[in-house]
């Protein structure tokens, strides 16, 4: 792969020259307002961008429809594979295309950029990484949650409410993340939240706990759902929370009650 900084084209693994770059762009929350300048630019600039739903319809709608594809979840409820998404990316670079790869919140967090990098890299396709406002920080921040206090949390966790369906078993260990006494934020967690906000309780965790799931963060529909470790299900069931939706677990989430009448919408 060609050094980004030289400006000259990359070589493809066949041998043929190409003036193709592919950004791996994140588009932080959702608020439009929210993307870095050079995260708006490239969009504009793209001859081509590659979208799932994440990034939200206020970004997406942006975007002119005869530059867009969207390879997240299709007609009929199937989702566009990693693997096609790999193979479209070099072959859009390679025909000589500006690409951006839009993704949620920031490329390399649960956003399957290190997996698109290396493919890249494997086929010869030059690529640059536009870092975004990480949802892991900004959901919690906007919903007046400090992902950090002196008096409550000196840690912050970041894992997955949804990993890998291949793997034989988690990665995650929850029990070592319950005895951690620092904030837990789980992305993409609303589906398994049964199963993890149970696996904390048998690790050790007070059922007192405070926790939030914020949806669909910095946009017009925000919505923020607060409970406890024991209750949160029961919540979310009641009030049907649904995706995306960011969950946010410790003494931190508590202290959304003490600024939410002043946070502005």
């Amino acid at each position: 792969m060609t050094d980004a900084d030289t400006g000259s084209a990359a070589e493809t693994s066949d041998g043929a020259d190409s003036n193709g770059v592919v950004h791996l762009v994140g588009s932080g929350p959702g608020d439009p307002e929210l993307l870095t300048l050079k995260a708006r630019r490239l969009i504009d600039e793209a001859d081509v961008v590659l979208h799932d739903k994440l990034p939200g319809p206020e970004i997406i709608e942006t975007i002119p429809e005869g530059k867009r594809e969207d390879v997240g979840k299709r007609a009929g409820g199937e989702r566009t594979s990693q693997e096609y998404t790999n193979e479209r990316l070099v072959e859009l670079a390679r025909e000589g295309n500006q690409v951006v790869r839009l993704k949620g919140g920031d490329p390399f967090v649960f956003g399957r950029g290190g997996e698109e990098a290396a493919h890249l890299a494997e086929h010869g396709v030059e690529f640059r990484v536009v870092p975004g406002v990480t949802s892991a920080l900004a959901v919690p921040a906007l919903a007046g949650i400090p992902a950090t206090h002196r008096e409550h949390a000196s840690s912050v966790s970041v894992v997955t409410g949804h990993e890998d369906p291949t793997k034989e078993e988690s990665a995650v260990d929850w029990n070592a993340l319950a005895a951690t006494g620092g904030t837990i934020v789980v992305l993409m967690g609303v589906g398994k939240l049964p199963e993890y906000t149970a696996a904390l309780r048998e690790a050790g965790m007070r059922g007192e706990v405070p926790v939030a799931l914020v949806e669909r963060a910095s946009r017009p529909d925000e919505r923020v759902v607060t409970g406890t470790l024991e209750t949160i299900t029961r919540v979310a069931d009641r009030e049907d929370v649904e995706p995306p939706a960011v969950t946010v677990i410790g003494e931190v989430a508590g202290e959304r009650d003490r600024v939410r009448e002043f946070l502005r919408r």
